[in-house]
């Protein structure tokens, strides 16, 4: 439930947010405009639909010109880029002009930036002296991971937002400083504005039909979104009304996930390889993985989970014959007569990599993922995934279409669920293997 204090979800929709992201290097292609899909996504857990994204160039005047309009529009903006110390970095002193506010020196900014360099071992040049300089009625916002600051100004009944470019410093700084300091100021929610379930294994349209009765009883009290992604599709439901209560989402949250059963996957936005991570660690389980085609993807999932150590042994890239053999001890007559992409090789790997690292489970993958490779029986797009458990070991034989990298991330999302699926039944007590009982699943 909302806090007392905390404002309907109707009243913060009504704010108009407009983002200007500043760059060349994003207008030439050169960079990713990483920020509208972060911030654009931070806003609307909490409530708020960003309005409108516009990219311009570092030109001092480009930036005059789209602030000006955009300022006349917004309750909230925020900007990102141009903040550094080299002469392209021109944003501060563009929309200073446009505010009529004059930059002050900040001695405080120059003894964090100092600090910053003398912790790396160099020498601050003098041009970074440029991002000492403040709004003289704003605020700054310590950059804990770059040199130059971030910017909040309060004026005519609005808020300005000025954030660095790179998504490292910019990224904490918004969920730590900007987001509760909006909150704050009753322009965003103080907490998630939705409750989001989060489903495998079943597509898009097959899961609205699935939970569309639940949905049917509470008509146009509830907003229902979907969301799909690789190997997985989100479910958000909200009430932006205010007429049913985040107790009441949570209760239709509930139901879902308990009509869903198995494809139920976790509320909230965890990762398959974090909630996989998360059932092992429960069970004081350990892991090990074994791949070819996937180049390390399979192990990268696991270690980027903070404290994956609990759980994750390690993993292996066996790209070649010679190293399956001396890595993970697949018999060199098994590959002769099988070959290494097959289901009797992906059942070696699991069961080498499982035994060699010391783990409860073993997870593999090997396949032709493209564009060249494949054979008559194993076209392009052929994937076998295993998996050996405390149970026993099976492997799977699947087949993708697509580019190499949409193969490889389908392959990876595959093995993960295979593995989540395995570890739900088996704390409940149930072995049942991919969905069969026993023996090696081709």
């Amino acid at each position: 439930m909302l806090s007392e204090n905390s404002p309907a979800p109707s009243s913060v929709r009504t704010k108009r947010y407009e983002l200007l992201t500043l760059g060349d290097e994003l207008l030439l292609g050169l960079t990713a405009n990483g920020h509208l899909t972060y911030i654009g996504a931070q806003l609307g857990r909490r409530g708020v639909l960003l309005q409108r994204n516009i990219t311009i160039t570092d030109e001092a005047e480009a930036i005059v010109s789209q602030f000006r309009e955009s300022w006349a529009k917004s309750d909230v903006l925020i900007t990102t880029g141009g903040l550094g110390p080299t002469c392209d970095d021109r944003t501060r002193e563009a929309i200073a002009e446009v505010l009529g506010q004059k930059l002050v020196f900040e001695p405080e900014i120059v003894k964090a930036i100092e600090a910053r360099f003398a912790r790396l071992g160099r020498k601050m040049t003098d041009n970074n002296l440029k991002q000492a300089y403040r709004f003289e009625r704003g605020e700054v916002l310590p950059n804990a991971h770059g040199t130059a600051p971030g910017l909040w100004v309060e004026q005519d009944g609005k808020v300005l937002i000025m954030l660095p470019g790179p998504p490292n410093e910019l990224q904490p700084m918004f969920a730590e400083q900007v987001v509760p300091r909006l909150a704050e100021r009753g322009l965003l929610l103080d907490r998630e504005a939705y409750v989001q379930i989060r489903s495998a294994g079943v597509g898009e349209s097959a899961l609205e039909v699935k939970l569309q009765p639940i949905f049917d009883r509470y008509g146009e009290a509830l907003s229902i979104a979907f969301c799909a992604h690789q190997g997985q599709v989100d479910v958000r439901v909200s009430s932006p009304s205010g007429a049913l209560s985040f107790t009441q989402l949570d209760e239709i949250a509930a139901e879902c996930a308990k009509l869903l059963g198995e494809d139920f996957m976790c509320y909230g936005s965890d990762s398959m390889a974090k909630v996989a991570g998360d059932l092992l660690r429960a069970e004081e389980l350990t892991l090990a993985v074994a791949e070819t085609a996937t180049g390390g993807m399979l192990a990268s999932a696991f270690t980027d989970i903070c404290g994956a150590s609990k759980f994750f042994a390690g993993g292996c890239v066996c790209y070649s014959n010679e190293s399956k053999m001396q890595l993970l001890d697949v018999p060199e007559c098994l590959l002769k007569q099988h070959g290494a992409v097959s289901a009797e090789n992906a059942v070696a790997m699991a069961v080498g990599a499982a035994e060699r690292l010391g783990a409860d489970y073993g997870l593999a993958i090997t396949g032709f993922a493209g564009p060249c490779g494949g054979t008559n029986e194993n076209p392009v797009g052929t994937i076998y995934i295993a998996l050996h458990s405390p149970q026993g070991v099976w492997s799977k034989k699947l087949h993708y279409p697509g580019p190499r990298a949409t193969v490889n991330r389908r392959a990876v999302n595959a093995a993960l669920d295979w593995l989540r699926r395995e570890l739900v039944r088996a704390s409940r007590g149930a072995v049942v293997m991919g969905g069969q009982t026993g023996g090696q699943n081709g």
